[in-house]
C-alpha cells in the first residue's frame, strides 16, 4: 500500500525541484526527503525521478504518479473537511498567507465582519507577497492563499488548488509634481509618452513587476528599472523625491499620503487577485464561511 505522507513528499519535489527545496518546506531534512522518494519507488516499482546537476525532473510514471497523488490529497482534504463538518465545526483556526495590500483591502475587513458571523474562527495572518504565499498554501504552511494573477502562476485548471476570483485592481501613474505630463488636464496619460524616463518598481520575482513590464512592454518599449522597493510606500516616496515615475496598483493607493506626487490613471494593466485552497477543503466548515467574507468584501471595493 502507497504510503499518503510519500504522496505529499512527492508532490513537493515536483513542486520545487530540488530535495532540499523541498526538505525546507517539508520541514523535513534532505535525507529523510530522499528516504521518502526511495521508499515509494518501491511500492511503486519504478523509477520516480531523475537527477538532473542539483535538480530532480519527474519520469514518465513519475508524471502518472503525480497525477494520481493530486487526486488522493485532494480526496483526503475533503474528508477532513466532512469530518469537520460533522464535529460542527464552529471553532478553529484558520492560517491565511496574503500580500500586504490584500491584507489591508479585503482580509482585514473580512476578519472584522467574521467576528459576528463566525466568533469561533481565528484567523492567523501570514505576509506574503503574491507569487509566494500559493507555495506556502501547497506546502501546507498555509490553509488559504490570497494571490496575484502572473506568469507562472497555476491557472484555473490546476489539480492541486480551489480558486475564487476576487477582484481586478487597475494600476496607476504617479508622476512627481513638475513632470511634464503631470501639468496636463487629461488624466488618461499614456505609457508610450514614459518610454524614456527613469522607472521606480518591485523587484523582478514580484508579480507586479512582470505586470508593469509587460504592460510597458505592449506600449513598446522596455522601462528602465533605476529604483527597486517591494514596498509601495517606499516607491511612491521616491517618486515624489524626483527619482522617476511608477506604476502603482490602485487599491496600494488608497488612504497613503501623497506628497510631491500627481497620480493619473493610464489605460490598459490591472492585476488580478484570487484566493485559493487546496483542492477539497473548499467545503471545510471554518474555510467556508472565510471564503464568503472575502467575496462579500472584494465585491464592495469599487476598484474601477
Amino acid at each position: 500500500m502507497i504510503d499518503t505522507r510519500r504522496l505529499r513528499t512527492l508532490r513537493a519535489v515536483a513542486d520545487h525541484g530540488t530535495v532540499t527545496a523541498a526538505a525546507a518546506a517539508l520541514h523535513l531534512t534532505p535525507s529523510a526527503v530522499s528516504q521518502q522518494l526511495v521508499a515509494l519507488e518501491h511500492e511503486v516499482g519504478h523509477r520516480l525521478f531523475t537527477r538532473d546537476g542539483r535538480g530532480v525532473h519527474l519520469t514518465a510514471v513519475g508524471k502518472i504518479m503525480l497525477g494520481h497523488a493530486n487526486e488522493v490529497l485532494a480526496q483526503l482534504e475533503r474528508a477532513q473537511a466532512e469530518v469537520a463538518a460533522y464535529t460542527t465545526g464552529e471553532a478553529g483556526e484558520v492560517t491565511v498567507a496574503c500580500f500586504a495590500t490584500a491584507i489591508s483591502a479585503v482580509l482585514s475587513p473580512a476578519i472584522a465582519a467574521l467576528r459576528d458571523t463566525a466568533p469561533g474562527l481565528q484567523v492567523r495572518v501570514r505576509d506574503a507577497e503574491g507569487d509566494h504565499s500559493l507555495a506556502m498554501l501547497l506546502d501546507g504552511q498555509a490553509d488559504l492563499a490570497i494571490a496575484v494573477e502572473y506568469r507562472g502562476a497555476p491557472d484555473a485548471a490546476d489539480r492541486r488548488l480551489s480558486r475564487l476570483p476576487l477582484y481586478a485592481e487597475p494600476f496607476d501613474l504617479v508622476l512627481p509634481h513638475g513632470h511634464p505630463l503631470a501639468e496636463q488636464q487629461d488624466t488618461q496619460a499614456p505609457l508610450t509618452a514614459l518610454a524614456g524616463e527613469t522607472w521606480i518598481g518591485p523587484y523582478p520575482g514580484n508579480p507586479v513587476h512582470d505586470v508593469i513590464t509587460f504592460a510597458c512592454q505592449q506600449a513598446g518599449f522596455t522601462p528602465n528599472v533605476a529604483h527597486c522597493s517591494d514596498d509601495f510606500r517606499a516607491v511612491v516616496a521616491l517618486v515624489g523625491a524626483g527619482a522617476g515615475v511608477a506604476l502603482v496598483p490602485r487599491l496600494a493607493l488608497r488612504d497613503m499620503a501623497l506628497p510631491g506626487v500627481v497620480v493619473q490613471h493610464t489605460p490598459g494593466p490591472e492585476r488580478r487577485v484570487f484566493a485559493a485552497v487546496r483542492r477539497g477543503a473548499d467545503t471545510h466548515p471554518l474555510l467556508r464561511p472565510l471564503l464568503a467574507a472575502l467575496r462579500t468584501v472584494a465585491a464592495s471595493l469599487g476598484t474601477g
